[in-house]
């Protein structure tokens, strides 16, 4: 999918989501989406109560911002959050450039994908653990959450222990490939 501008003489943009899908869209609001070579016509509109809409097909998705720090933003359509990144043309070529030539480390961050009390731990540092493990427990609106392992390695670091509370995104376990 595409977001453009009809007008040529408006700025671009490029809406870049979390798995590196490219959006591109012109300022301001005279947008349509493109899927191949299809062009449909979308509508940012708002309510009387200042709730914003997206119109495409004839079909209503209520959006709003949940977070902006820089040109990072979390979205939600319809209740699902998205993170997106806006980028200019040139700072969205950086960003594929510095990626592509970004040397991998060999730790990966396990991080809260929810603000939460740690319940249990089920692995011990200098473990192995596989992709899918539990790694712990997380409890968060009286739900406990099993957080498991992405990757195949060995927990080098785990920084809480039970019964800490950690916000979203803290870094719960560091494990090296």
């Amino acid at each position: 999918m595409m977001f453009s501008k009809s007008k040529k003489d408006k700025q671009k943009f490029i809406a870049c989501t979390a798995n590196n899908k490219k959006y591109e869209f012109l300022n301001p609001k005279e947008l349509f989406i493109k899927q191949g070579k299809v062009k449909e016509p979308i509508e940012i509109v708002s309510d009387k109560d200042g709730f914003v809409f997206i119109i495409w097909k004839k079909k209503r998705f209520q959006v709003e911002i949940i977070e902006k720090n820089q040109n990072n933003f979390e979205i939600s359509v319809n209740g699902v959050s998205y993170p997106i990144s806006v980028e200019s043309p040139f700072s969205y070529k950086r960003k594929k450039y510095l990626a592509k030539n970004k040397q991998e480390s060999k730790i990966e961050h396990i991080q809260a994908p929810m603000p939460g009390k740690i319940v249990e731990f089920l692995v011990e540092e200098n473990q192995i653990v596989k992709q899918g493990d539990p790694l712990l427990i997380l409890e968060a609106m009286k739900m406990q959450n099993e957080i498991l392992s992405n990757i195949n390695g060995k927990i080098v670091t785990i920084n809480y222990g039970p019964e800490d509370t950690v916000m979203k995104d803290d870094i719960l376990i560091e494990v090296e490939k």
